[in-house]
């Protein structure tokens, strides 16, 4: 069976060194878990030692179209999709929300899956915005988060998924942003990413969804 297409986002090099190595680590479902950093650490005979910790996202506080506060602990043991987008975004974000809209609807009646959207353009994409934008394409905010926060909050969040966002007056809309979806399962790690501009990887993140339904009954 094929899994991800380990397609890993990242917005430079710089972002590459401050993130550290990027490892797999294969379950006995075969799902990768992704992200792990290189830490110094003192040894026993009071010397540095390198040791390896894997990241996890599993803090952070945002509000969503409703005006909900939500952290991180909202989504504990679930399955979450996570991206990044603006709402008046000229270029990938229509194709992206109707990708994503797929998997949606997919595991619409599913309470184990969630879906989390982060807004990178703060000053136009107000809570009223959100609202109106998830009212336009049909969603539910106990299902789907579009959320926004302080602007350095939801750009340090995309550092630790490891993906871009930023303010760029060179780029459409004003804003350069990775494409990517990224799968999280319910210990708030890394377990896929996913080009949601392409059908296929929708597809391939629906069967890989599906994988971890399994996984997440077994850790029950």
């Amino acid at each position: 069976m094929k899994l991800f297409p380990f397609k890993i986002i990242l917005s430079s090099m710089a972002l590459l060194m401050t993130i550290g190595c990027i490892e797999r680590v294969v379950q006995k479902n075969e799902l990768p878990v992704y992200g792990s950093k290189e830490i110094l650490v003192k040894g026993k005979d009071g010397l540095d030692e390198i040791d390896t910790i894997t990241l996890k996202i599993d803090s952070f506080q945002v509000m969503d179209q409703d005006s909900q506060i939500i952290t991180a602990a909202d989504f504990k043991g679930k399955i979450y999709v996570v991206d990044f987008f603006f709402t008046h975004c000229p270029t990938i974000c229509p194709v992206m929300t109707k990708n994503m809209s797929k998997v949606y609807d997919e595991f619409e009646n599913d309470d184990d899956i969630l879906f989390l959207s982060h807004t990178i353009d703060i000053k136009n994409d107000s809570v009223p915005q959100l609202k109106k934008y998830a009212s336009k394409i049909g969603i539910v905010s106990q299902k789907w988060h579009m959320v926004t926060a302080d602007k350095m909050v939801i750009y340090k969040l995309a550092e630790q998924y490891m993906v871009s966002a930023e303010e760029d007056p060179n780029s459409p809309g004003g804003y350069m942003h990775s494409g990517a979806f990224i799968l999280m399962d319910g210990q708030h790690r890394i377990r896929g990413y996913y080009d949601g501009t392409l059908g296929e990887d929708t597809d391939q993140i629906i069967a890989d969804i599906k994988v971890l339904k399994k996984e997440l009954s077994n850790e029950r």
